[in-house]
């Protein structure tokens, strides 16, 4: 069973992305990770560092403790 944090901060990593028309690749070359990355963050395969967290949260324009609210 997937974490339940791991889970939601992917649906929000999703969301935001869409929302602001991004595609995983360039969401990617924003935050200075792998395209790859951001597919299995969405699908919670990953469960991230703090760090990588404020980075795609920095990438997407929102604070940390919004990438972890219910989308």
């Amino acid at each position: 069973m997937k974490n339940e944090v791991v889970v939601r901060f992917g649906q929000r990593v999703r969301a935001q992305r869409l929302k602001m028309g991004l595609s995983q690749e360039a969401l990617a070359e924003r935050a200075g990770v792998h395209r790859t990355y951001i597919g299995m963050i969405e699908r919670a395969e990953k469960n991230v560092t703090i760090a990588t967290v404020d980075k795609i949260c920095k990438a997407l324009g929102i604070s940390m403790s919004q990438c972890l609210e219910d989308p």
